[in-house]
């Protein structure tokens, strides 16, 4: 398991938490200093099974900076994260081919 993790964001660190004290060793990627490329970012929206505009922190000042809105396309929102990482909502499990989103931390139980 793989989790996108902001050391600095408490949602984060909590699934963090969920998930040490399940004894799961999930590799950490901090997602901001390791940015995941646009390929990584289209293998991301495809393991969560959802539209862009659910993997991108609409409520962060780059949003509305680069142009964006929630009526954007896949496309343009995925090129948005990839430039710039502080967009992606997280964090996010994965495991093989599934991931989700924990939003709430208790959501990354179900990739138990």
């Amino acid at each position: 398991m793989i989790l996108w993790h902001n050391p600095r964001c408490s949602k984060s660190r909590a699934a963090l938490a969920l998930l040490e004290e399940r004894g799961v060793a999930a590799t950490v990627r901090r997602y901001l200093d390791d940015a995941p490329s646009l390929d990584e970012l289209r293998a991301a929206q495809s393991a969560l099974g959802v539209p862009a505009i659910e993997m991108v922190r609409v409520k962060e000042a780059e949003f509305k900076a680069m142009g964006l809105t929630r009526d954007s396309g896949d496309a343009a929102l995925l090129a948005a994260m990839a430039a710039a990482p502080k967009l992606v909502e997280r964090p996010i499990l994965f495991d093989g081919d599934r991931a989700v989103i924990g939003r709430p931390p208790e959501r990354v139980l179900d990739l138990l």
